[in-house]
């Protein structure tokens, strides 16, 4: 069982006297992730939240993707940041199975490529691009919090960007049977650069959205493709931003 530490309120006087030794750690530490599906694999203290080496991140959505990963399987993960859920897939594929991280700030790629490498990750590939829905270059807003970068016009840092049929083509991919998507913002420009194949392979989706309006555009564009889709946390779907998609039969 995953204690979710996570989940206690910072604000509330248990959730400060939990997070006040976290604050003795040093940035750049490595340490072992203490639970969860990366139990055991090594992890830099600083490359994201701490509840990723406590193991605790994203609880809910974490046990949800665990039971949808299998041995010999291929998972993209779209908008990898540091690599907690590549490690995850990495582990859960075995080596007969394919990782391909997805990541285009230099920040999250340095600890990424850290990750795997310290990990021993050999299924695991790593592609330093932003998918979106056309190929080039675009400005990328790399100065909030490093786990919410995403493309914005108005900033100075240019990235390469793809179509995720382009970019498997390119390179060579196997089709996904799962993909994370976590791309602050892009989720519909994602979907309509990977129509190819997304509709051939039929993975499983999990998709975080960002905003009503993309929202919205992500769920007309998987309805319309034979995707069920559904609240990943329980919640209304109305009120949900986080979804699990699936074509059912």
């Amino acid at each position: 069982m995953v204690v979710n530490y996570s989940a206690v309120p910072r604000e509330s006087l248990r959730g400060r006297l939990l997070r006040l030794p976290l604050a003795l750690i040093p940035r750049g530490m490595v340490v072992p992730i203490l639970q969860g599906p990366c139990k055991g694999m090594r992890w830099v203290v600083g490359s994201s939240t701490h509840g990723c080496w406590l193991g605790s991140y994203e609880s809910e959505k974490m046990q949800c993707f665990v039971a949808s990963v299998r041995p010999r399987q291929v998972v993209y993960d779209i908008g990898a940041n540091a690599g907690i859920y590549t490690l995850a897939a990495s582990r859960l594929v075995g080596s007969a199975g394919r990782v391909v991280a997805v990541e285009p700030l230099p920040r999250n790629l340095a600890f990424l490529r850290r990750h795997v490498q310290m990990n021993h990750c050999a299924n695991v590939t790593i592609l330093p691009v932003a998918v979106s829905d056309e190929n080039g270059t675009a400005l990328f807003d790399d100065d909030t919090d490093a786990s919410q970068g995403h493309l914005s016009a108005n900033e100075r840092l240019e990235v390469t960007v793809a179509r995720l049929d382009d970019v498997a083509k390119v390179e060579k991919l196997p089709p996904p049977d799962v993909i994370k998507m976590d791309v602050e913002g892009a989720e519909a420009k994602v979907l309509a650069g990977g129509e190819r194949i997304i509709s051939q392979s039929r993975p499983i989706i999990f998709l975080a959205t960002h905003g009503a309006q993309v929202k919205q555009e992500c769920l007309r564009w998987l309805r319309g493709h034979g995707y069920t889709v559904e609240s990943l946390l329980g919640s209304d779907a109305e009120y949900a931003y986080e979804f699990i998609a699936q074509v059912r039969g």
